[in-house]
C-alpha cells in the first residue's frame, strides 16, 4: 500500500540503533569484542543442535520482535569481529549496517553518528551488553509512543542498584521530570534500559552536541578538558525535558535486567543461562 505524503510522517520507519563503542575495560582481557561474549544457546538453523548465543543477539531478537528489521550498529576502531559475525543480518532476519563512530566522549556521540541516516525515522535504542526482560518491551514502547505521541518513550525497569543506574523521577501525569545518573543514595526505584524516540529528539540531540562541540567544552579527544566526564544519554534525554520535549514511561515492574559489562552480572548471565 502506498502511503499518501500528507499522511507518511505518521508511518514512520523504525531503525534500531546499537552503540558498540565500548572498550570493555572492567572486563579486560576478553578474547572478543563482550557483545558477542557467548550467553546461553540456541539451535541451529537445521534445528539439530545447539549453537552459542551471544549477548548482542538477545537485543537484536527484542527489535526483531516489534517488526523492528533494520538496524545501524556503531563500532570503534578494532571491533571488526562484531561485523564479521553478525554480518548483514540474515541470521536474525534483520538488514544490519554499521557505522564508524569518531568523538570517543561518550554514547550521544556514538549515537549521532547515525544521524544522517535515521534523522527521519523513529529510533529504538538498546545496549547489545545488556540481557533484559519482557521481550516484548520494544513493543511496549512503540504503542506508548503512538498513544501519546510522545518525543521520547523511556524503557522503566526496577533495579536495586542505583549507584552503577540512571534513576528516573516520574511525574503523576506519567511524564518524566528529572534523570539522576548513578546517584549514591535515592529513593527512586527504577531505571531505564531502552528508548523508542522520534525525530524531533534525533534533531535535538544532534544540535544539543553541535553547541556543546561550538562551545569548546570538549575537543575530539577531550583534552581540554580532563575533568568532565563524558557525556551520557540521559543527559541529553534532561536537556531535551528542560526544553520542553515530552519524554514519557512504559513500566515494566516486573521486568529484569543483567549488565554484562559488569564481571560479577556476566557471571550471573552466563549462569543463568
Amino acid at each position: 500500500m502506498t502511503i499518501p505524503d500528507q499522511d507518511r510522517k505518521f508511518h514512520r520507519e523504525v531503525i534500531g540503533l546499537v552503540p558498540a563503542g565500548g572498550q570493555a575495560t572492567r572486563l579486560a582481557p576478553l578474547p572478543c569484542s563482550k557483545e558477542l561474549y557467548p550467553v546461553g544457546f540456541q539451535l541451529a538453523v537445521n534445528g539439530n543442535s545447539p549453537r552459542p548465543k551471544v549477548v548482542c543477539h538477545y537485543l537484536l531478537e527484542r527489535m526483531r520482535l516489534a517488526e523492528i528489521a533494520k538496524a545501524y550498529i556503531v563500532l570503534r576502531k578494532g571491533k571488526w569481529d562484531i561485523p564479521a559475525y553478525l554480518g548483514d543480518g540474515q541470521m536474525l532476519d534483520m538488514h544490519l549496517a554499521y557505522l564508524m563512530m569518531r568523538l570517543p566522549l561518550g554514547v550521544p556521540y556514538t549515537l549521532n553518528q547515525a544521524y544522517p541516516f535515521v534523522q527521519d525515522a523513529l529510533v529504538a535504542l538498546g545496549f547489545p551488553d545488556i540481557i533484559f526482560q519482557p521481550d516484548d518491551a520494544f513493543v511496549h514502547l512503540l504503542a506508548r509512543q503512538a498513544a501519546t505521541k510522545a518525543d521520547v518513550v523511556l524503557g522503566l525497569f526496577p533495579t536495586d542498584q542505583p549507584q552503577t543506574a540512571d534513576m528516573v523521577d516520574v511525574g503523576d501525569n506519567g511524564q518524566i521530570r528529572r534523570i539522576f545518573i548513578k546517584p549514591l543514595q535515592t529513593s527512586l526505584r527504577y531505571t531505564w534500559i531502552v528508548a523508542v524516540w522520534t525525530p524531533a529528539f534525533t534533531h535535538f540531540m544532534h544540535e544539543h552536541l553541535a553547541a556543546i562541540q561550538a562551545k569548546g567544552v570538549q575537543d575530539d579527544t577531550g583534552s581540554d578538558c580532563p575533568d568532565r566526564r563524558e557525556l551520557f544519554v540521559s543527559d541529553v534525554i534532561q536537556a531535551a525535558i528542560n526544553a520542553g520535549l515530552q519524554v514519557e514511561k512504559s513500566l515494566f515492574p516486573n521486568g529484569s535486567y543483567l549488565d554484562i559489562g559488569m564481571p560479577d552480572n556476566l557471571v550471573r548471565a552466563v549462569r543463568n543461562s
